[in-house]
């Protein structure tokens, strides 16, 4: 997409940003998603499936769903999301398309971009259209820049310190239900908690609380499908001590109740 001239991008009426009800849910569509869709989280909590793969989401993570993808979404109802989706076609097939999947660290530029261009179609604007193609053309350019960036820092970082990072990711997944705290996993692997939580989050993709949760959920999905275990059980297993905590933390990330998996 990089490559490609503005004119080749076909803007599309679907767009908006939205603070989304208690109660809403994006449920999966009958038939998979016609267009590309640029979709951005500015704040709350909740969880989108791509392709039946859950990401736990907050303020700054950005998806590029593709024409094909399976997409539905749940979220806090206590924490609702606030997001901006904006659907688009190209005429051309693209020789650099962003990944489906990124954590931005600095939003400014790239929400800016975005107010820019849901304002341009709130009213009849001159020239809305010609605009808009430039902005969509800027906001995949910063798409695909943090993705070089990230690789980058990727490769600038040292075995040592991936291999520790992996093994506390590792831990975490083996022992789900141990009472994990940012001071204890970073004392483990040898490195402040700050710094530590930096490097977790640049290289597994998830804050560290988020993947302790995540890892939880799986494991509870598991204990509740295959061993027979009951939902208070499998709770307490996995150190939850509010059984409805417990259930809306289940469902926030899987998009069922836990009596329904089991």
């Amino acid at each position: 997409m990089l490559y490609l001239n503005p004119d080749d991008f076909l803007l599309k009426p679907a767009l908006a940003t939205i603070h989304c009800e208690p109660n809403w849910k994006w449920k999966k569509r009958d038939t998979p998603l016609p267009n590309f869709d640029l979709f951005y989280v500015w704040s709350g909590e909740g969880t989108v499936f791509l392709n039946k793969k859950p990401h736990h989401v907050g303020k700054g993570h950005c998806f590029l769903f593709r024409p094909g993808d399976e997409t539905e979404a749940t979220h806090n109802p206590q924490d609702p999301l606030v997001l901006t989706y904006i659907h688009f076609d190209i005429a051309e097939t693209p020789r650099l398309i962003p990944s489906a999947h990124r954590i931005f660290d600095n939003t400014i530029g790239f929400e800016s971009l975005l107010t820019q261009y849901i304002r341009l179609f709130l009213v009849k604007t001159y020239g809305a259209e010609i605009e808009g193609k430039l902005i969509l053309k800027q906001l995949i350019i910063h798409l695909l820049r943090e993705e070089q960036e990230k690789e980058k820092e990727l490769g600038n970082t040292s075995n040592i310190l991936l291999e520790a990072i992996l093994e506390i990711a590792n831990y975490i997944q083996q022992h789900p239900g141990e009472p994990h705290t940012i001071e204890s996993l970073s004392a483990r692997a040898n490195f402040s908690p700050r710094y530590f939580s930096k490097k977790f989050k640049q290289i597994i993709g998830h804050t560290v609380k988020s993947y302790i949760v995540y890892s939880r959920i799986k494991r509870a999905e598991h204990l509740l499908h295959i061993s027979g275990m009951t939902v208070t059980e499998t709770a307490y297993a996995l150190g939850y001590n509010d059984l409805h905590f417990f259930s809306r933390q289940f469902k926030q990330y899987t998009g069922k109740n836990p009596s329904e998996v089991r």
